[in-house]
């Protein structure tokens, strides 16, 4: 019987990593409120900036004695921010199991040049973080986005740790309950688990990071949009909305509106859920399917965000072009768009199963995916 297209689509096909899949109430119409033409440290911009902060810490169950700041150039720039300011104090354990933890060695390995040592682990498989010395600053993704791997939980991270851990949660804030007392700063961008606009970075800092940055200075110079402190003092404003350069007060409303619809959904442990989901139907169609399965080699590790998945097909011959011919059948049917692995991964597919992402669409698309191998494994034979 000839491979026939599935008749059900899905009513929104953007499974995208990110920028990701907006909130499904999502319409431009509920931004008019924002106070656009205005200057953002006027009362009505910085209302809007801190109530931002604040619905942050409720959702995200943020310790009242953490600061929660809105910084520039996404989760990067909140990252580069935290590295930049607190790291060489002491020397650094630099975690990477995918790209963008391999990114962040890369900037203390040549660009700060401080003490360090790297712990790394393959596509698929994750560091032994309890192996770690917490002695020293630790900096770690919770969730590989593009490895598809993620933390289990923080156990393993000591409380009286004498150095302070950097965690990158991009992927993983609003969707894993983060346990903020192993946490010393976080990090995490609007366009990820919430489907907000891109540009804007989250930087939380828990009281020992705080009293880091107001006892050392690191020794290289300090680019204006990292400085966190004034006289060896930190600059609370930027706690409480007074940004350090210019935020759209669009992409701001956008975010209250994310925010707004979390907690409509059951704030995070309804965010959770919705993921959990998401992912729980994608281990279904893995489990009948042979010829597909998880990057992730422990099921404790997979990530319920970013999925990435790989063919286990001997009918595959080049991976690579393999999974891109798949990925571009699926995008030209308007049925799963973006969803192709990412550029420095293994081949394969990626699929975000987010909390904006409905479990509805996620099953609608699923056998999309398998006719979109059978006919590229029809392609390849023809043209054998």
């Amino acid at each position: 019987m000839a491979n026939q297209k599935p008749s059900a689509r899905p009513a929104n096909p953007h499974f995208s990593s990110g920028p990701c899949a907006k909130p499904p109430t999502h319409n431009l119409a509920k931004l008019a409120s924002a106070p656009l033409g205005r200057s953002h440290r006027a009362a009505p911009g910085k209302a809007k900036l801190l109530e931002a902060i604040e619905t942050t810490r409720d959702i995200l169950g943020v310790p009242d004695d953490y600061r929660i700041g809105i910084v520039p150039a996404s989760d990067t720039g909140a990252f580069e921010m935290a590295m930049w300011s607190l790291l060489g104090e002491r020397p650094a354990e630099m975690v990477a199991w995918e790209s963008f933890g391999a990114g962040w060695v890369t900037d203390v390995a040549k660009q700060l040049k401080i003490d360090h040592t790297v712990h790394t682990a393959n596509y698929g498989e994750i560091v032994d973080m309890a192996a770690l010395n917490y002695d020293n600053d630790v900096c770690f993704t919770w969730n590989g986005t593009t490895s598809g791997v993620r933390l289990p939980s923080g156990d393993v991270i000591p409380s009286d740790r004498k150095g302070l851990t950097l965690c990158d949660a991009t992927s993983a804030a609003f969707a894993v309950d983060l346990p903020w007392g192993k946490l010393d700063v976080t990090t995490f961008s609007w366009q990820k688990v919430l489907g907000g606009e891109a540009a804007h970075g989250m930087l939380i800092l828990s009281p020992r990071a705080v009293e880091r940055l107001e006892n050392y200075t690191p020794p290289w110079p300090m680019p204006k949009i990292f400085r966190l402190t004034k006289g060896d003092k930190l600059i609370e404003g930027i706690f409480k909305g007074e940004t350090i350069n210019t935020p759209s007060m669009l992409c701001v409303e956008d975010y209250l509106q994310s925010l707004e619809w979390a907690k409509s959904v059951g704030g995070l442990p309804g965010l959770i859920a919705r993921a959990d989901a998401n992912t729980a139907a994608i281990t279904a169609f893995v489990e009948q399917h042979n010829w597909i399965n998880f990057l992730a080699t422990d099921p404790a590790t997979r990530s319920n965000t970013s999925v990435c998945l790989k063919f286990a097909s001997d009918d595959v011959t080049d991976g690579a072009a393999f999974a891109k011919a798949v990925a571009k059948r699926l995008a030209d049917e308007g049925v799963a768009l973006d969803i192709g692995a990412y550029r420095d991964a293994p081949a394969g597919l990626r699929i975000w199963c987010g909390g904006t992402v409905e479990t509805s669409d996620i099953e609608a698309m699923l056998p999309w995916v398998a006719w979109a191998f059978e006919a590229e494994i029809e392609a390849q034979l023809a043209s054998a």
